[in-house]
């Protein structure tokens, strides 16, 4: 599985966002769980793909889905 770039500007920024929501709810929490969904969500910023949308064939990126 190739990580190809399938998540928008704001979709990267919102999931940022949501990283350090959940950064900060596992600090305030002790809990592991949410420390690894929070820096699930930095990779899929960071890396500007998500496994969800290849699964599902969902490109957002502007970048990609333009046509020669």
């Amino acid at each position: 599985m190739k990580l190809q770039k399938n998540i928008g500007t704001w979709g990267r920024w919102g999931r940022f966002a949501i990283g350090l929501l959940l950064l900060w709810l596992s600090h305030v929490e002790q809990s592991f769980v949410l420390l690894f969904f929070a820096l699930f969500a930095f990779f899929e910023s960071l890396m500007s793909w998500c496994v969800v949308y290849q699964l599902l064939g969902i490109n957002r990126c502007p970048i990609n889905s333009k046509k020669p």
